[in-house]
């Protein structure tokens, strides 16, 4: 009987990979789901997932968390500019409670990305390795979904906003990671992986407007904007500033190459070939 813990578990992610163990035959008691708000993990309990409740900021609740866990999915914090001490503290209790393997949630090329968004990773990644616990690095790609939960905008408006010109990203579902995430949570030999982690084909802003296009009947068109226009853009549409202005500083990543993966991890693991761009624009107008 091994004990694994997901953090995040009632976030996008966290869920999925909660369903991704369960389907792999992980019984409900030996998945931990570790939730800020007890009452937003009622389903899970239901399942008969053992919920509970610790935060990143609080290493007491965290020990309490861990206790008895021997691997541990560490999805990463979401508040972008806290998560380096955040991370810590997970880190730390991991070590305190002697867990055997920790699966970090991670970016593309965290080592040497020059994203803004990578910073947080890569000291995340340095602190796993200062700590001496065994570890595997899930560097992910773009969530398809990044995309597909504007499909309403894009629709209404004709078309997709970016600052990316013709740079390819290799976008895969929030599904397919969640379910690679799983398969390395519960295989055995993990310490020391580290997965570049990305859909099959890469696409365009332009590619994915026009896919948009051909499956909902209405003309999209991709817009290609500067970094400072497309900030301005996200800020218009009511995000945060210094979050709009990190979503346009990654698009001119996505630019140059920074969210493109070729490795085949991600569809080594699933034993599948990653939901196509297509299919994942399906489910979203369904």
């Amino acid at each position: 009987m091994t004990s694994i813990l997901v953090t995040g578990a009632t976030g996008h992610l966290g869920r999925l990979v909660i369903d991704a163990l369960l389907a792999r035959g992980v019984a409900p008691a030996d998945v931990v789901a570790l939730v800020r708000d007890e009452a937003k993990a009622s389903d899970l309990a239901a399942r008969g997932v053992d919920v509970r409740v610790g935060t990143f900021e609080d290493p007491a609740s965290l020990d309490a968390a861990l206790a008895g866990v021997d691997r541990l999915l560490f999805i990463s914090g979401s508040e972008v500019g806290r998560r380096v001490a955040q991370h810590q503290n997970v880190i730390d209790a991991a070590v305190r409670a002697g867990v055997e393997l920790v699966a970090y949630t991670s970016i593309v090329r965290a080592d040497t990305s020059t994203l803004g968004l990578a910073d947080e990773h890569r000291a995340t990644e340095q602190a796993l390795a200062a700590s001496g616990l065994p570890h595997a690095l899930l560097r992910n790609s773009w969530y398809v979904e990044n995309y597909t939960a504007q499909v309403s905008q894009h629709l209404e408006h004709g078309a997709v906003l970016g600052a990316a010109g013709e740079g390819r990203v290799s976008a895969a579902t929030r599904e397919d990671f969640a379910e690679a995430a799983a398969v390395v949570v519960t295989s055995e030999d993990q310490a020391g992986q580290v997965y570049e982690l990305g859909g099959d084909t890469p696409f365009t802003l332009a590619e994915y407007a026009a896919e948009l296009s051909e499956q909902s009947g209405t003309p999209v068109a991709y817009r290609d904007l500067s970094v400072d226009d497309y900030a301005a853009a996200l800020v218009g549409a009511g995000l945060p500033e210094g979050y709009a202005r990190a979503l346009a500083t990654s698009d001119d990543g996505l630019k140059h190459g920074e969210l493109l993966v070729e490795t085949g991890d991600l569809s080594r693991l699933l034993g599948r070939p990653t939901t196509s761009l297509a299919d994942a624009l399906r489910g979203a107008l369904a």
